[in-house]
């Protein structure tokens, strides 16, 4: 190639694609401020791995959630917003769980089964923590999921069944009068006051070594890598290995297709609520032990960002979930090194805008749920 012509083809290039020059450049500037703050000390790698770490853990609750989300719109082919509610109802649920059986006896089941609202009963005190109170942290998950269950059954029986074959829209704008609906409902019966769940200085820590230090790993941060691999493992298997599945992923294909060729699609559409909602509420109950507080609108805050992971990976795609789900949680952790914290969120999002420009169909070129 001559140089007449590398020069035509390289100015083509900074005409039409300036976007992509745009996006290589601010990339070879992050790369660069990140080596040469490494090569300082400006920035040290116990600092990025313990950053990285964060953000791996923030992804996985995003991406488990986001699986619910992304199930549901699958099937039925709806944007539920109230799906951040169902993330707090199941903390809320999990964590009364958790209360009543670590304190009862020695404190009002009625403060316990309100969370200590109005600062009645604290979980420090309580020894909430993996480690100090497993049964009660076991059962709390369990009810977590299965009150979130009965929850989504419920408002699909009374609020969106009735209304299911009408506009994606109608559906969408109903799902937002859930969620306004559940998030003041639980703070009127939980208080809108933020507590402390959990008994952080019980909680057992590992110093993992790195070149220039240390950064720590909690009993709390490898209880949420297992339960959420092991679930996440298992909606593949339900996918993949089952009948139940395969019905599932041909409903998602082609919905009246399915139903001609005899797939229950009610029975589906019940198990998509029961397997999505139970995911959600255990991603709920996790977060909150894992960052030790609870708050009624904790669900609300998340909803984005778990929107962002499902867009991210493809809409309608349970492994794009997933992997959205940690790009999202990931730069939002990381950002800090070049930006303010207080922008993290805003980053994560600007990383979606900037991948969907390039690959509209998202990470996983849209697949569906299988």
């Amino acid at each position: 190639m001559s140089v007449s012509e590398t020069y035509v083809r390289y100015r083509r290039t900074l005409s039409e694609e300036p976007l992509a020059i745009g996006v290589v450049l601010v990339a070879l500037w992050m790369v660069w401020s990140l080596v040469t703050g490494l090569a300082s000390g400006g920035i040290q790698i116990s600092s990025l791995a313990s950053l990285i770490w964060d953000g791996l853990l923030r992804g996985l609750i995003i991406g488990l959630a986001g699986i619910g989300l992304s199930m549901t719109y699958s099937i039925l082919n709806f944007a539920n917003f109230a799906h951040g509610d169902y993330l707090t109802s199941g903390a809320f649920a999990g964590m009364a769980t958790s209360y009543l059986i670590a304190g009862i006896g020695e404190n009002s089941v009625g403060a316990l089964l309100l969370v200590g609202a109005g600062g009645s009963v604290f979980g420090g005190a309580l020894g909430i923590g993996i480690t100090t109170a497993p049964i009660a942290v076991v059962f709390g998950a369990v009810l977590a999921g299965v009150a979130t269950i009965a929850l989504a059954l419920v408002i699909d029986r009374l609020v969106y069944r009735p209304i299911r074959d009408e506009s994606g829209i109608a559906l969408l704008i109903t799902s937002i009068g859930v969620a306004f609906a559940l998030r003041y409902l639980l703070q009127f019966v939980f208080g809108a006051g933020v507590r402390g769940t959990t008994a952080a200085g019980s909680v057992p820590r590992v110093n993992v070594p790195a070149i220039d230090g240390t950064f720590r790993v909690t009993a709390h941060d490898i209880s949420l890598v297992v339960v959420a691999a092991g679930l996440m493992l298992g909606v593949h298997l339900l996918l993949q290995r089952t009948k139940l599945g395969k019905a599932m992923r041909a409903m998602s294909d082609n919905e009246d297709l399915a139903r001609i060729t005899g797939i229950p699609t009610e029975q589906v559409i019940r198990t998509t609520w029961i397997v999505g909602a139970g995911l959600t509420g255990v991603a709920g109950y996790m977060f909150v032990l894992w960052k030790g507080t609870l708050g009624f609108n904790d669900g609300w805050l998340l909803l984005l960002l778990v929107f962002a992971a499902v867009i991210l990976g493809g809409i309608g795609s349970i492994y794009g979930a997933i992997g959205g789900g940690i790009v999202i949680g990931l730069t939002a952790s990381v950002s800090v090194i070049w930006i303010p914290s207080e922008f993290g969120r805003a980053a994560a999002f600007m990383v979606m805008i900037v991948i969907l420009l390039f690959k509209p169909e998202g990470i996983f070129s849209g697949r569906s749920t299988a």
